[in-house]
C-alpha cells in the first residue's frame, strides 16, 4: 500500500497565518483607503490610519513566507505533470469563472483582452504573484539540479551575493537601483529555503533564537511604518511602507525568514482540520485577489472599507471582514476540491499512463530530429 505523507501542521498553520496577512494587506492597499485623497493619506498619523497601515504592512512579508514554505518542501521533491496541472487548472478555473460571473451579471462589459488573459494566465511576471509563481513552479526541477550539485560552500556564497544584490540594493534605493521581478525573487527565496532544508544545523533548529528574531523584526516593521508615516508628513511624501514596500526589502525579508524558521521548528500536534484549511490557501488568493474588477467589487463596492474608516467600530470591522473573506474563500475552494478537482484527477490517474506514453514517444522523436539527447 502506498503511504501518504502527512503535512507538517506547524507549517500548514503558518501558511494560514501567511494568507490572512496577505488578505489584510489587500484590505488596505486594494481599497480606497490608501488612494490620493483617501482617508489614510488625508490624516496619515491619526490613530485609525496608523492602525490600518500596521494591519496591512505584512502582505509582502506574507508572500515571502508562502514561497519559502514552497521551496522548503519542493527542494527535496519532484515536480510531476499532475502537481503542475492541479496548480494551473486551479488558476484557470477561478480566472474564467469569476470573469464570467462579473460579465453575465452585468457588473462589467465583456473584454476580449481580459478574457484571453483568463485563458492564458501567465501574462506578466514582474509584479503579479500568480503568473510568476506558475513559472517559478516550472523552474523548480532545474533549480533542484543546481542546489544538489553545488557544494555547501558554493551555496552559501551564492546566498551572500544574492542577499546583497536583491535585499541590500533593494532596500537602499537612494544609492542603488534594482528592477526586481517576482520570478527572480522567488528563485532567490527558493535558494534560501533549500539551503535551510539541505544543510540543517543547531542554529536553524533553535526555536528560542527564531522566536526572538521574529518578535524583533515584527516590532521593527511596525516601528518603521509609524516612523516613516510621520517622516512622510514632514516631507509631504507617502513613505509609510518604505521598508516593507516590496518583498525584497530588508524588513520584509528578515521578518518572513525569521517567522518561517520559528514555525518550522515549533512543535504542533497533527491536525487534519488545520491541514485541510491550509490546502485552500492558494485558492483564497486566487479568489479575493482575482482581478482589478474583483478588487473594486469586494473592497470598494461591497465592503466599503473607506466608508467604514470613521466608524468607532472600524478595527473590529476590519479584522472581522478579513477573517470573513478568508473563511468564505476557503469554503468556496473546499467545494471546488470536493466536486471538481478530486473527480477530475480520478480520471487523470486512470488515463494519464496512456497520455504520458504517447507524449514521451512524440517528444523523443522530436528531440532525435533536432539532434538533442534526452539523457
Amino acid at each position: 500500500m502506498k503511504m501518504i505523507k502527512e503535512r507538517n501542521t506547524n507549517l500548514e498553520l503558518f501558511r494560514i497565518i501567511t494568507m490572512i496577512l496577505i488578505v489584510a494587506h489587500h484590505y488596505v492597499v486594494n481599497s480606497a483607503l490608501l488612494v490620493e485623497g483617501g482617508p489614510i493619506l488625508s490624516a496619515p498619523t491619526a490613530p485609525a490610519s496608523l492602525f490600518l497601515l500596521i494591519l496591512g504592512a505584512f502582505g509582502k512579508t506574507g508572500i515571502n513566507c508562502f514561497v519559502l514554505i514552497t521551496g522548503y518542501f519542493m527542494c527535496t521533491s519532484s515536480i510531476s505533470a499532475k502537481k503542475f496541472a492541479k496548480l494551473y487548472l486551479e488558476v484557470l478555473f477561478y480566472r474564467v469563472v469569476i470573469f464570467c460571473i462579473f460579465w453575465l451579471s452585468g457588473y462589467t462589459a465583456f473584454s476580449l483582452n481580459e478574457f484571453l488573459h483568463c485563458l492564458f494566465p501567465i501574462n506578466t511576471i514582474r509584479t503579479s504573484f500568480t503568473p510568476a509563481f506558475l513559472v517559478f513552479f516550472l523552474c523548480i526541477p532545474f533549480l533542484n539540479i543546481l542546489v544538489r550539485n553545488m557544494t555547501q560552500k558554493m551555496h552559501a556564497y551564492l546566498l551572500l551575493l544574492l542577499f546583497f544584490v536583491f535585499v541590500i540594493m533593494g532596500t537602499v534605493t537612494v544609492f542603488f537601483e534594482l528592477n526586481m521581478n517576482y520570478l527572480s525573487w522567488f528563485i532567490v527565496l527558493f535558494l534560501f529555503s533549500s539551503y535551510i532544508r539541505l544543510y540543517p544545523n543547531k542554529l536553524f533548529d533553535n526555536v528560542r533564537v527564531w522566536s526572538i528574531c521574529s518578535i524583533v523584526f515584527v516590532s521593527l516593521s511596525v516601528v518603521s511604518v509609524v516612523a516613516c508615516t510621520w517622516l512622510g508628513t514632514v516631507l509631504g511624501l507617502n513613505l509609510s511602507y518604505y521598508f516593507v514596500t516590496d518583498s525584497n526589502t530588508f524588513l520584509a525579508f528578515a521578518t518572513g525568514l525569521s517567522a518561517f524558521m520559528f514555525f518550522k521548528n515549533v512543535r504542533i500536534p497533527y491536525s487534519k482540520t488545520i491541514n485541510t484549511i491550509a490546502a485552500c490557501c492558494f485558492g483564497v488568493l486566487l479568489i479575493h485577489a482575482n482581478s482589478d474588477t474583483m478588487r473594486q467589487w469586494l473592497w470598494i463596492d461591497l465592503l466599503d472599507n473607506a466608508g467604514k474608516y470613521a466608524s468607532p467600530w472600524m478595527p473590529l470591522y476590519a479584522v472581522g471582514t478579513i477573517l470573513a473573506v478568508y473563511l468564505i474563500c476557503t469554503g468556496i475552494d473546499l467545494l471546488r476540491i470536493r466536486f471538481l478537482e478530486k473527480p477530475f484527477f480520478v480520471l487523470w490517474d486512470k488515463h494519464w499512463p496512456q497520455i504520458s506514453a504517447w507524449f514521451q514517444t512524440r517528444s523523443s522523436a522530436l528531440l532525435r530530429r533536432l539532434n538533442i539527447s534526452d539523457t
